[in-house]
């Protein structure tokens, strides 16, 4: 377990739910990723870079939404510039399984 965090702690955490609106392969990544491109509402378009090629195609994320964290400072991975942290959780053979909500969501609504 990680340290103990208080509610304000929580509270700087921006977490909310978007729409891959593009996959692209990111050959440059020191390990198999995905550069995508995520539709947040009213926040706007964000980039990530995420290692997700494992359990995921392309044409599997093309218009999933996703759960990110979008107010970290941005992010320099090989020549691209990721702007939020896609959330997952690694299953038992350490591949990454994305986190979503159980009903579509309104892209950029909070996750509280």
């Amino acid at each position: 377990m990680k340290e103990e965090i208080t509610f304000e702690d929580f509270l700087k955490v921006d977490m909310r739910v978007g729409t891959i609106i593009e996959v692209s392969d990111f050959p440059k990544a020191r390990k198999p990723a995905y550069q995508l491109t995520i539709d947040f509402g009213g926040l706007g378009i964000k980039k990530s870079s995420a290692q997700i090629t494992d359990l995921y195609t392309k044409d599997d994320l093309l218009n999933r939404q996703v759960t990110a964290i979008v107010n970290f400072k941005p992010r320099q991975i090989a020549n691209f510039m990721s702007e939020c942290l896609v959330l997952g959780i690694y299953n038992e053979e350490g591949n990454v399984v994305l986190l979503k909500a159980s009903e579509h969501i309104k892209n950029g609504e909070q996750v509280s």
